[in-house]
């Protein structure tokens, strides 16, 4: 009875610390024999095997956090304690979208295993071998490279080129790493050479943080028309912060502003849309407004207006008192990318 109640109380301690989840060579660990896990985890009992050699320790189905867990348990030696990160952790859409980032996939489920290691694929659960070995973080119980490494590693194993911009900008735009460390990460990896990787980077380096803004970039990089800063902050001659629109040419005084209907057509957030521009044209900012849609469909009817409110700018005799900080185009050491900026900053 003692070595019983031993037993179940190893199980216990390693489903606390777990999310209720434990592998086989844990539960053997725990005294339990082979033919009792076996038993217990057939249809209709009260474990369930979600992949080889990894149980989850209840009857109902596995949540997103346990599914995550799951995939680094599996990957994970045997011999070691999986919650470390120091030999599997989660990275790719998964390790983004457990963040919540928007966008990021939750499937597949990417694990990294240290090299030379390696672990076979098995359904949703695409391990990769690394010698590049990355700083990791537990995200809701589940070890996880940092959200840098995460997105290079999505970058570089999806083919979907909306969504690796996509989710690259919402990586920068959400604050979870700089701009520049991501380039440098990206870079490490060696996956800039990937097209939709090299279009992603020298936006979000430019000041592109969202898929329209991208869009955008594209429609006027296309064009003979002076680059803007993107996502620069506008202040007037008092200090005093205006705005942040989308894309800025100050030595014209134009503003772009990309209004979708997912932020802006809610009653608070139009009005908050409504008062920035106010701010702007009050001060003499010309603003061209557009959509998602717009950009989509007709972008030329975007590049006309936008045309047009820069002659009216250059014609005036001097640009508004408004003054553009933060932000600084950098030129991207990427020869061979159509899309490096020329050098440009503001102060």
């Amino acid at each position: 009875m003692t070595a019983r109640i031993a037993r179940i109380a190893c199980i216990a301690r390693i489903a606390q610390r777990q999310l209720n989840m434990a592998t086989h060579h844990q539960l053997r660990q725990a005294g339990i024999p082979a033919a009792t896990i076996s038993g217990r985890s057939r249809r209709g009992g009260p474990w369930q095997r979600l992949l080889p050699r990894v149980y989850l320790l209840q009857t109902g189905p596995p949540d997103t956090r346990q599914q995550a867990l799951s995939a680094v348990l599996y990957a994970a030696p045997p011999a070691t304690d999986p919650l470390t990160g120091t030999a599997a952790a989660l990275t790719g859409g998964a390790a983004l979208a457990l963040l919540g980032i928007r966008d990021a996939p939750p499937d597949p489920l990417d694990v990294l295993v240290r090299a030379p290691r390696s672990v076979t694929a098995t359904g949703r659960v695409r391990p990769a071998s690394t010698a590049r070995w990355p700083a990791t973080i537990t995200i809701s119980g589940v070890p996880s490279t940092r959200p840098v490494r995460a997105a290079t590693d999505f970058a570089a194993r999806t083919d979907d080129p909306d969504l690796v911009r996509s989710v690259l900008a919402n990586v920068v735009q959400g604050g979870w790493c700089h701009p520049h460390d991501l380039h440098a990460e990206l870079r490490a990896g060696r996956v800039r050479h990937r097209p939709a990787v090299r279009t992603a980077a020298a936006e979000l380096v430019a000041g592109v943080r969202s898929i329209a803004e991208g869009r955008a970039r594209d429609a006027l990089s296309a064009t003979d028309l002076p680059a803007p800063l993107w996502n620069a902050r506008l202040y007037g001659p008092d200090g005093s912060f205006l705005a942040s629109p989308d894309a800025y040419w100050p030595e014209e005084g134009v503003a772009l502003e990309i209004d979708s209907a997912e932020y802006h057509y809610a009653r608070d957030s139009w009005q908050a849309t409504l008062r920035r521009r106010l701010r702007l044209e009050a001060r003499g900012v010309l603003v061209v407004s557009t959509t998602p849609g717009i950009l989509r469909e007709e972008p030329a009817d975007l590049i006309a207006a936008v045309r047009a409110l820069l002659a009216l700018g250059a014609a005036r005799p001097a640009p508004p008192e408004v003054t553009a900080r933060g932000h600084a185009q950098l030129e991207l050491p990427l020869a061979t990318s159509p899309y490096a900026p020329k050098a440009r900053e503001t102060v």
